[in-house]
């Protein structure tokens, strides 16, 4: 475990994969074929808690979707590159834009389309529902499945091992009162 601590104390940019890793994997369709995903709460704070400690953040999907779209938006993820089928462009366009060297980038995968990616990277990450093949190839391997607690597991782990998680509670855990404008 000191091994991914170490690793995830440099890293500067994080990666998810969205179907399987923010969301559970499913596909949902409405009567009229428009696609639903659901995204979990605790997730989308563990992603602002990061952004909020100066790490960038960006997803890359095969898949292409307005919720997707919707969802990065309302958390101000601005690097959302969608209906990527090969990874690895994405990936490089990334590292140039952010002028950020591979081993500063921590990858969140959950199936075989990840490894490219996840090779490349300084701390590659499988959900704990990920296929075998992508768990033997990880890093770290999260406590909680994909798109049910997997992105916060991560983020807490980086802000952890950057020591910047204990500072992140106490703003929470401040007991003192409130003033009120009268």
């Amino acid at each position: 475990m000191q091994d991914v601590l170490k690793k995830a104390a440099q890293i500067r940019l994080v990666i998810f994969d969205v179907d399987g890793v923010l969301t559970d994997g499913g596909l949902h369709f409405d009567e009229a074929g428009r696609e639903n995903k659901v995204f979990h709460s605790r997730d989308g704070h563990g992603l602002k808690m990061l952004q909020g400690a100066g790490v960038e953040l960006a997803v890359i999907s095969g898949r292409s979707s307005a919720a997707v779209t919707h969802r990065m938006s309302g958390l101000g993820i601005k690097r959302v590159y969608q209906g990527q089928s090969d990874k690895l462009p994405a990936f490089a366009e990334l590292l140039r834009e952010l002028n950020i060297a591979a081993g500063d980038v921590a990858y969140a995968g959950d199936d075989v389309v990840d490894l490219p990616v996840m090779l490349r990277v300084g701390l590659a990450v499988a959900v704990q529902d990920a296929h075998p093949l992508v768990k033997r190839h990880a890093h770290w391997t999260t406590p909680s499945p994909g798109g049910r607690g997997a992105a916060r597991d991560l983020s807490e782990l980086i802000l952890e091992a950057q020591g910047k998680l204990d500072g992140l509670w106490a703003g929470y855990l401040n007991t003192s009162p409130v003033t009120r404008a009268v």
